[in-house]
């Protein structure tokens, strides 16, 4: 599933202290209103970030479609318990294969 990054994300990866208002569409850095009362973090700062993180959370969706498909891990050790260290690796090996990295 699609994400996007909302500037407010950005400002907080940047400055988690940050005390600021935002007014306007929240995924779009040059049509949100920011309003400060603290530091002021500059809109092509924010911009860097939101591309930063948006390229994160890409490359990471393999991790969330495996955990989506990876057994709870009550059913994995009880895989190893019937089945082994190599069953249980089998097992996990089917939805790493699926989504490689």
């Amino acid at each position: 599933m699609a994400k996007n990054i909302e500037v407010i994300e950005a400002i907080i990866a940047i400055d988690s202290n940050a005390d600021v208002r935002a007014s306007g569409d929240p995924y779009d850095a040059d049509a949100i209103t920011l309003t400060w009362t603290s530091s002021e973090i500059s809109i092509a700062n924010i911009k860097t970030k939101m591309a930063e993180l948006q390229t994160v959370y890409d490359n990471n969706e393999y991790q969330r479609n495996r955990k989506k498909e990876y057994p709870n891990i009550a059913d994995q050790l009880d895989d190893i318990y019937h089945n082994g260290i190599d069953g249980w690796k089998a097992t996990i090996k089917t939805t790493k294969d699926k989504y490689p990295r």
